[in-house]
Formats: structure tokens, C-alpha cells, sequence
């Protein structure tokens, strides 16, 4: 207060006068020795971890809010030392893990992780830069380009997919984080064709006019996603019937009439999801059917999800399916599904950048320089949602690296016999199981014989 009083009197301070006081920075309680030595046992107690998860329990037993009753009601006071935060991940994390890379957990997709992805994680960590333009940090943004186009080659993508043209490739967190990217580009690709020609109140009016007629579109088996992304993008969602007798992939014939139902109701498609391997089925749509339903309807964004089952275009003998993607206007594969990177790495190819930069490019003062004002460079924060991202391409370039490319199909291939050996083994079983569509990418798709029916089948009467 004496100080306060001083100052308002018009009295001289240290700082006024021009003189400096030192300033104390606190002790670290973690400095480059401790955590060499808090690394070391994190190492140690990972690599214990994976070796021990065929012995785990794979699903958690907890009750809801269990970690609440075990942790204290703040953060100390005082700093703690690393061993006794480390005791802690066994004794309350651990027992509330589903344990997703076990050889024993049997839901959603393969497991996934592997070292040399942890050992890219590491480094993103420990570089943690934002990203958001090339400046930030020069190999950050020039690794995934080099890293994407590595992969667009080892899939079989079409040229119009690679850097080098007019398109390229960008990691997102994931699939349904993609399927919003492009949509919003292809909502605004839509109203700004559509519009072309007017200015002022003339096109804002019609583009006002348009955005309460546009349509998404997906198939009956389409991820949820895009009808999330639509609900986002602030349009309408339509789904497009698909059937058993098609193996429930969606058909040239089936897409058409839907558009056209659309167009009868004056309502304006502007964007369709197909798949390469539905979450349900694994059923992979009819490209070369769609390729020319897109002909006629050339303002109509096609983006293909391949989230799972795209891995899979890594053999040759899964790669005629990307035949006919240069009709399409996109495409995104995740590696952290079936590709050997821990979440999250989700790659996303265009045909055209710059229907991506023009939708969601907006730079303030405090983001412009002179190498993103030159045009010579990438800046992914115009190519995605967000603004900041990670150096996730550290670790895709580690696992492309560790395992090869005849590592990545020995992978694929192994995982596509263990789905065979599965299927052979549902049908020597007829009495109980019946499989509803073809087997697809690793996936068989079954059902249970009903009880009445196996009475029937095996002839025991129906008393016993």
C-alpha cells in the first residue's frame, strides 16, 4: 500500500526511474535430468504395458465417475516428484483403460498403435509447434507433403491427387473431421459457381436463395458422418437407399434417382459420400457407375471414404478400385484404423487445393509473411478447420520407414487371412451362424440362426 500511496504522490520507483530489478524464475521441478530419468521409467513401464496386454482384462469394469472418488478435489500445493505421479497411472488410470491395442479386444477396427508411431508422437511433443503456416516451422509442413504423396503413390491414387499438379494431400484428425473440411469447400464451390457473374446484393441474394436448397448426400450405409457434417454446414441431409441383392453398396441407377427426386422437390445436391468399405459391411460402392452419374451433374462434390478399408489399396490386388477416383473430388484414408499409426492420422487427398484454400483461407495482419504472400508455399491452416495443428506427419514418415512397403502388405495380407480362416470357420457352422454379405477387407458380417430354425435344420423336436 506504502508503494501504492508513493506512486500516486508522483514518487520515483525503480521502474519510473529507470532502474531494473531482478526478476527470480522459479525452480523447475522437472528439469533435463529428471527427465531423463522420468523418460527412462516411462519407457520401461509402456513397453511393460504392451508386453502384458494379452493378460489384461480388455474392458474397463469401472462405474461411472469412479476416477472422481480417488483423486483429490485439486492439483497440490507443492510440486510432486515424478515416481509418485507415475504411481498413479497403474493404480487409477489403468483400471478404467479399454485396452484397444490387446490381441483380445474384438470391436470397431485392428489394433493400430505401434512403437515406431509412439516414437513419433515423442518428438511431436517434444517440437510441439503450432504449424498453422509454413514459417512456423519449415519441415513440419514440408515433411507431410513429401509424406502424403508417398502414400497417395503407394495407394494407387490418381496423379490429380499428388502435390505436384493441382491437388495434394493433408492430415486431419480424422475421417468425419475430413468429411466436414470438404463439405464446407464444397458448399462454398457450389454457391460461388452458382453465383458467378452477379455482384453486391444481386449475388448475396442469391446465394441466400441457394443455401436454404442444398442438399448432402450419403448412402443408407454411409458413416454417420456426413450427415453430422451436413448439420454443421447448415444444409439439408438426404440419404440414398441402398439393397441386400447390391450387397448394400450404393448404385449408379440408386444415386440417380435420388438426385433427381431432389432436383423434382427443387432442392439442389451439392455433395455425396461414397464409400470404399461401409462401417457395417465393408461394401464398397459402385464406382464406375457413380463416375458416370457425376458427368451429368458436374457440380456435384464426390468425396470417398476409404477411412477403414482404404489400408488396404497398399496390395495390388485391392487397387482397381481407385480406377475411377479422378472423377471424384477427394478422398481420405485412415492410417491410425488399419496402417500401423497411432491416432490420430487421417489422410485427406483433393484434386483441387484450391477449392480448400478458397472455402477457408482468411488471413489477419498477425498471419501474413513473405513466403505465404509469395504463393511458393503451403499453409495447412487453409486446409482445415482449425487454425494450429501437430507434426503428425513425423509419425507416418517413422512407420513408412520402419516397416517398408513389403512390411505394410504383409500386414494387410496377414489381417485379410485371418478373415478368411474366420469365415471358413462361420460356415462349418452353419447350424448357428448365417453370413449376410460377402466377406470384405478382413470383415465377415454374420448373423445368429434363430433358435426355431436350428430345430428345424438339425430336426429335434420342438418340446426339447
Amino acid at each position: 500500500m506504502e508503494h501504492a500511496k508513493d506512486v500516486a504522490n508522483g514518487a520515483q520507483t525503480p521502474e519510473s526511474s529507470g532502474q531494473h530489478t531482478s526478476v527470480n524464475k522459479p525452480q523447475d521441478p522437472m528439469d533435463s535430468t529428471k527427465f531423463r530419468e522420468a523418460v527412462h521409467a516411462a519407457v520401461d513401464e509402456i513397453t511393460n504395458y504392451y508386453d502384458t496386454l494379452p493378460s489384461r482384462r480388455v474392458l474397463s469394469s469401472v462405474e461411472p465417475g469412479y476416477l472422481r472418488s480417488l483423486l483429490p478435489s485439486g492439483p497440490p500445493e507443492d510440486p510432486e516428484p515424478w515416481h509418485e505421479i507415475q504411481k498413479d497411472i497403474e493404480s487409477k488410470i489403468m483400471p478404467g483403460l479399454t485396452h484397444w491395442q490387446s490381441p483380445n479386444f474384438m470391436a470397431f477396427f485392428p489394433a493400430s498403435s505401434t512403437y515406431p508411431g509412439i516414437l513419433g508422437e515423442l518428438y511431436s511433443a517434444a517440437f510441439t509447434a503450432p504449424a498453422f503456416n509454413w514459417l512456423c516451422s519449415p519441415a513440419i509442413t514440408e515433411l507431410e507433403t513429401v509424406v502424403l504423396d508417398w502414400l497417395a503413390k503407394l495407394l494407387s491414387l490418381p496423379d490429380c491427387y499428388l502435390s505436384q499438379g493441382e491437388g495434394g494431400g493433408v492430415i486431419q484428425g480424422s475421417a468425419s473431421e475430413a468429411v466436414v473440411t470438404v463439405m464446407v469447400a464444397a458448399r462454398e464451390r457450389y454457391l460461388r459457381e452458382k453465383s458467378e457473374g452477379l455482384e453486391g446484393e444481386a449475388r448475396e441474394d442469391r446465394i441466400a436463395h441457394l443455401r436454404g436448397k442444398l442438399v448432402a448426400l450419403g448412402s443408407e450405409q454411409a458413416h454417420s458422418s456426413t450427415h453430422k457434417a451436413a448439420n454443421i454446414a447448415g444444409t439439408r441431409y438426404r440419404s440414398v437407399p441402398v439393397h441386400l441383392e447390391d450387397d448394400f453398396a450404393l448404385t449408379g441407377a440408386g444415386l440417380r434417382k435420388t438426385i433427381e427426386d431432389c432436383k423434382a422437390r427443387g432442392q439442389e445436391p451439392f455433395y455425396l459420400t461414397v464409400s470404399l468399405g461401409t462401417t457395417s459391411t465393408c461394401a464398397v460402392d459402385h464406382f464406375e457407375e457413380i463416375a458416370q452419374v457425376a458427368k451429368d451433374y458436374p457440380f456435384i462434390w464426390i468425396h470417398v471414404d476409404a477411412a477403414y478399408a482404404g489400408a488396404a489399396l497398399v496390395c495390388e490386388e485391392f487397387q482397381h478400385h481407385t480406377d475411377h477416383f479422378s472423377a471424384f473430388d477427394s478422398f481420405d484414408m485412415n492410417m491410425h484404423k488399419w496402417l500401423l499409426t497411432n491416432f490420430d492420422a487421417s489422410c485427406l487427398y483433393v484434386k483441387r487445393r484450391r477449392d480448400l484454400t478458397d472455402a477457408l483461407s482468411i488471413t489477419p495482419s498477425y498471419l501474413r509473411n513473405t513466403f505465404s504472400d509469395s504463393g511458393l508455399v503451403t499453409d495447412y491452416r487453409d486446409w482445415q478447420i482449425p487454425l494450429g495443428r501437430r507434426f503428425r506427419a513425423m509419425k507416418i514418415w517413422f512407420v513408412l520407414r520402419t516397416y517398408g512397403i513389403s512390411g505394410l502388405k504383409a500386414h494387410i495380407r496377414h489381417h485379410i487371412q485371418l478373415g478368411e480362416l474366420f469365415h471358413s470357420l462361420i460356415k462349418s457352422r452353419s447350424d448357428l451362424f448365417a453370413v449376410l454379405t460377402p466377406p470384405a477387407f478382413a470383415l465377415t458380417v454374420i448373423t445368429i440362426v434363430p433358435r426355431r430354425q436350428r430345430r428345424q435344420r438339425s430336426s429335434i423336436p420342438a418340446d426339447r
